[in-house]
């Protein structure tokens, strides 16, 4: 249950970080507006609030953790949202980090 929630969890915090960060760019960048600016602010700063769930209590494993999430969820919002096709390296590159992800938050430790 802990690892469902878990995953749950980074998804929700890669959603609200990387739209955030997005809304921002389309805001600045594509010229959209300070409500644009505003929303990606405002979805940052749910993403804060949504680590703090992480029934693990270590602050730095769910972040270092959360990095890799982060890269993978990074390439595949650009696939979904701006048409971004990644190349061999960079799936292989974000397998890696979720394969990290897998050793820092659910390897057994005693």
């Amino acid at each position: 249950m802990d690892i469902a929630r878990s995953i749950l969890l980074f998804a929700l915090a890669a959603l609200a970080e990387i739209g955030g960060a997005w809304l921002v760019w389309q805001g600045v960048r594509e010229h959209r507006g300070i409500l644009w600016i505003a929303a990606g602010v405002m979805a940052l700063g749910a993403y804060g609030f949504v680590a703090t769930f992480q029934p693990d209590p270590n602050f730095g494993r769910i972040l270092a953790a959360y990095g890799g999430i982060f890269v993978a969820g990074s390439l595949a919002w650009g696939m979904a949202v701006d048409g971004f096709r990644p190349d061999r390296w960079d799936v292989v590159g974000a397998a890696i980090c979720l394969l990290g992800v897998a050793v820092i938050m659910y390897a057994p430790r005693t």
